[in-house]
């Protein structure tokens, strides 16, 4: 992914959920409506979110140290991890106690029409970010599914841009039924369900992006497909087979390549470097994101 994508997407969710979350406390405040307060909350979770991913690819591009030798690549995926545990802590938590809330002790909402209004802009703003999103994952995606783009991204930001934006949007339409309901039959326990919909709803986003974003911060390995191509460049020129092999992303952009390889018999020390800085050569050629490789020759014991 580009940096410059993945902030475009941020920035853009960032801006929108500023202004609804304005807007919808502005439309507690008058309405007194449970689902635009859960709604409010949500979209300022939103925004300090937006902010924790910026803070995140900010920082991971400090240089190694002697600390961290390999650099502070994987402060994304750990900024990325608290942003699951503030939509889930702040959104859900917060949602699901206010519905239920209202759900026992309802109350009549008071110039409705006001959070419908606000509900409609917030849609129109949510889908811009929404759509920027998309399109810059587009750029990234490929042929896979959505599901799996989600699933196997190293990038951090736009899977979860793009989670908070859809969650966004289906809250937002279930803060719209609550207040429509409410309305239409005269009973404000519908307010109250709405809420504690927008309150699963986040539960659920929550929870995929804390098991996603724990897998990346623990380390990751390369893709099947990244595997495959590394393994098929090294087995060339010199090297007879690679004995074994190792990957773990230690950022998004940052893949570190462990391999022993089998040379072909009979090298002298000066031929054994050009093989190794050769293979090297042809990995990054393929796979540029394999920014640390690590080689070491040895026998072929198998065929011995």
């Amino acid at each position: 992914m580009s940096a410059g994508g993945g902030t475009k997407a941020i920035i853009a969710a960032l801006a929108a959920n500023a202004g609804i979350a304005v807007a919808k406390f502005a439309g507690f405040l008058v309405t007194g409506s449970s689902s635009m307060l859960a709604e409010a909350v949500h979209s300022l979770a939103d925004t300090s979110n937006q902010g924790l991913l910026l803070l995140g690819q900010k920082t991971s591009k400090r240089r190694a140290t002697r600390e961290h030798p390999f650099g502070f690549g994987r402060e994304r995926y750990f900024y990325s991890f608290i942003v699951a545990l503030m939509l889930f802590t702040l959104g859900s938590a917060f949602a699901l106690y206010e519905g239920v809330h209202k759900i026992i002790e309802p109350q009549p909402l008071d110039t409705p029409v006001v959070a419908v209004v606000i509900l409609l802009v917030a849609i129109c703003l949510e889908g811009y970010s929404f759509l920027t999103a998309v399109g810059e994952s587009r750029k990234i995606k490929g042929n896979v599914s959505w599901w799996r783009f989600i699933r196997q991204a190293k990038e951090p930001e736009l899977p979860v841009v793009l989670l908070e934006d859809s969650g966004a949007l289906l809250g937002l339409v279930f803060a719209l039924l609550g207040v429509g309901l409410s309305v239409l039959t005269g009973d404000p326990v519908f307010d109250g369900i709405g809420t504690v919909f927008i309150g699963a709803l986040l539960g659920v986003i929550a929870i995929i992006l804390i098991i996603e974003m724990k897998s990346l911060l623990i380390g990751e390995g390369a893709t099947e497909t990244d595997l495959a191509t590394i393994v098929d460049e090294l087995a060339a020129g010199k090297v007879e087979r690679v004995i074994h092999i190792r990957t773990q992303y230690l950022g998004p952009d940052e893949l570190l390549v462990a391999a022993k390889l089998a040379l072909v018999p009979g090298l002298d020390t000066a031929a054994i470097a050009a093989a190794i800085d050769d293979a090297e050569a042809r990995v990054r050629a393929k796979v540029p994101v394999a920014t640390l490789i690590y080689l070491e020759p040895d026998l072929d014991r198998e065929t011995r």
